[in-house]
């Protein structure tokens, strides 16, 4: 037989593989979520999430210094409040639970880099994420909250804020008001494609965030759309968004590939919560092997993705050292 070609070649020993290998992770593109929680003295294990936890500001000092040993340099912070309301009040409290970890991070490196998430829906008594009138969450009044919320946190030390809400306009309002009280270097990570999924549900437990009454599709995206998604994609950059994000990742790897495409900008991938479960359980229960994980990041990679938020993060580092 007379075969010319025979990509197999490529394929005969770990050597040649690794030499033609074109997609790779690296411990520096991996952004590790924490949920931040009032008093002193927690740290407990999320029930939803294995292996991951809600720590007290007192209990920051151990997980940043182990997330530097592992190479991990950024995180993003989540906070649960003590109290909520009707606006959101304590989202922009200087005193606020993630005003509180921005400065304990901080203080513990000032070069560790702190990515805060602006949102309402864990701050409000309703859980939406912005003001809620006759049921439907007003866009531009909310917007005057977010900006408050995002200035907070880069008063606080925050080197990027990620505005999750999907309100019309935030990623401009944010940047004017951050420009405006010369917090001109503070960057913004934009969730430009955040669909309405269902795979938020072990998060929502986390972060006690879930709506108490309807849904969130009248603002977050149809996840039937995929042309939309570059719609929000090329209003974030017009308002000055320093990096996009596509949240969730697995089952949106199309959208990635979009983006990749189409838009010159750094681009990340929330490899949420209910992908972290399903997987972790997958593992956890023998039905799939260890090495699903680091396959799924390779797979959310070579669609496009830049960078990664994901609770995988610290098992990552260790797999990548080996």
């Amino acid at each position: 037989m007379d075969i010319m070609q025979r990509p197999r070649r490529l394929r005969k020993t770990q050597i040649i593989r690794d030499m033609v290998r074109e997609t790779s992770l690296s411990v520096k593109e991996l952004i590790y979520p924490m949920f931040i929680v009032e008093g002193e003295n927690i740290k407990e294990e999320i029930n939803s999430l294995k292996d991951c936890y809600h720590y007290s500001v007192d209990k920051i000092e151990d997980e940043i210094n182990e997330l530097k040993s592992l190479g991990i340099c950024a995180v993003i912070l989540f906070g649960i409040p003590s109290y909520k309301d009707e606006c959101g009040s304590s989202a922009y409290d200087e005193n606020g639970i993630v005003q509180k970890a921005v400065k304990k991070i901080k203080e513990i490196d000032e070069n560790f880099y702190v990515i805060t998430d602006v949102c309402m829906c864990q701050y409000t008594s309703h859980g939406h994420c912005g003001i809620l009138k006759e049921g439907y969450v007003q866009n531009d009044e909310t917007l005057e909250y977010l900006a408050k919320i995002a200035l907070s946190h880069a008063k606080a030390g925050a080197d990027m804020v990620a505005p999750s809400d999907m309100m019309d306009a935030r990623v401009g309002k944010i940047r004017k008001c951050l420009d405006e009280n010369n917090y001109e270097n503070v960057a913004i990570l934009s969730y430009t494609a955040k669909y309405a999924s269902s795979y938020y549900g072990p998060f929502r437990q986390a972060a006690s965030s879930a709506p108490s009454s309807g849904d969130r599709k009248s603002y977050q995206m149809d996840y039937h759309n995929s042309k939309e998604a570059l719609r929000e994609a090329y209003l974030d950059i017009k308002e000055g968004a320093d990096m996009i994000m596509v949240k969730p990742a697995l089952a949106y790897l199309d959208i990635i590939r979009m983006f990749k495409e189409k838009c010159d900008m750094p681009l990340v991938a929330y490899n949420v919560s209910g992908e972290y479960a399903m997987l972790k359980n997958a593992v956890d229960n023998g039905i799939m092997k260890e090495d699903v994980i680091y396959e799924t990041m390779i797979a959310i990679k070579r669609a496009g993705a830049d960078l990664i938020i994901t609770y995988f993060a610290k098992y990552l580092a260790e797999l990548l050292k080996k």
